[in-house]
């Protein structure tokens, strides 16, 4: 077989259409070997508030990445350089005279992508330029990683309007140090990200000017991995969080021994010492 052969029988296709999962609020693309899909917030005019066609394309994409063989990473951003300024309040207002089951089915939506933020296979990770206010606070801090450029600013202004944020707080205070974080939600005030990656808010933080590229060096560290380890070590680290100690420890070592199991690891310690790249090395 020649080398031109064994390339094309190496080609995977992705087995996720982004076209299927956009909307005119939200664009979702795939890359060509199928391990990421791009979710971009696309209401640009609207400061990339959070509607009901976000939150709909949001929930679709994290139920592929969780149907998908192939998919790891799930990467939200915002169009034009900013990321979210929170809920759509022109939406929200429609429910003023609403009953109070109406509001709970409303806000239901993002408490359901948070939630699925944390429960995929896949990882997740919010990159952050302008500002991530609000919902969008929620929506990064739900993500397993953020990483931000150096110019961005965050906060939970809901006070502005006379709300609270209730919802995004608790992903939030799972995220930042408790006594800033409180201050944040109780205050309004803003800050840089400099302050944020100093309070625990963000993952690495980069030069606005080479955001993109920086992002996607980000990117291939992340994928280049066993989908079995991404799966297996997100579902153990965000379960492990609240057991006693000695109770993480019994978890953690049957956890550890069903990944040292699987064929995913018996072919990364075989390529290993080969010196070889495993066979789910996809980059």
């Amino acid at each position: 077989m020649s080398e031109e052969e064994e390339q094309e029988n190496d080609t995977v296709e992705p087995d996720v259409d982004g076209d299927e999962l956009s909307n005119e609020d939200f664009d979702a693309t795939v890359s060509d070997d199928g391990a990421v899909i791009r979710a971009t917030l696309d209401r640009p005019d609207k400061g990339n508030s959070i509607n009901q066609n976000i939150l709909e394309g949001l929930n679709a994409t994290l139920d592929a990445a969780d149907e998908s063989e192939l998919v790891r990473l799930v990467v939200v951003r915002g169009a034009d350089g900013k990321f979210c300024s929170g809920g759509d309040l022109s939406e929200m207002s429609r429910l003023i005279n609403a009953s109070t089951q109406e509001y709970r089915d409303y806000l239901s939506g993002i408490s359901d992508v948070m939630g699925k933020m944390r429960k995929t296979d896949a990882l997740t990770l919010a990159a952050v330029e302008g500002y991530c206010l609000a919902g969008g606070m929620g929506i990064a801090t739900a993500s397993d990683f953020i990483v931000s450029a150096d110019d961005a600013t965050f906060g939970t202004p809901e006070k502005e309007s006379g709300l609270f944020p209730m919802q995004v707080m608790a992903p939030i205070m799972r995220t930042v140090n408790e006594k800033k974080g409180m201050w944040m939600l109780f205050t309004g005030e803003k800050i840089d990200a400099e302050e944020a990656e100093d309070i625990g808010l963000l993952s690495q933080t980069f030069d606005a000017d080479s955001f993109d590229e920086e992002l996607n060096d980000a990117v291939d560290k992340l994928v280049n991995s066993s989908p079995t380890m991404i799966s297996m070590g997100k579902e153990a680290y965000y379960s492990h969080l609240d057991m006693e100690f000695d109770d993480q420890l019994d978890y953690l070592k049957e956890m550890f021994s069903l990944l040292a199991m699987s064929d995913d690891t018996r072919d990364g310690m075989e390529a290993r010492m080969m010196q070889q790249d495993p066979d789910w090395k996809i980059r």
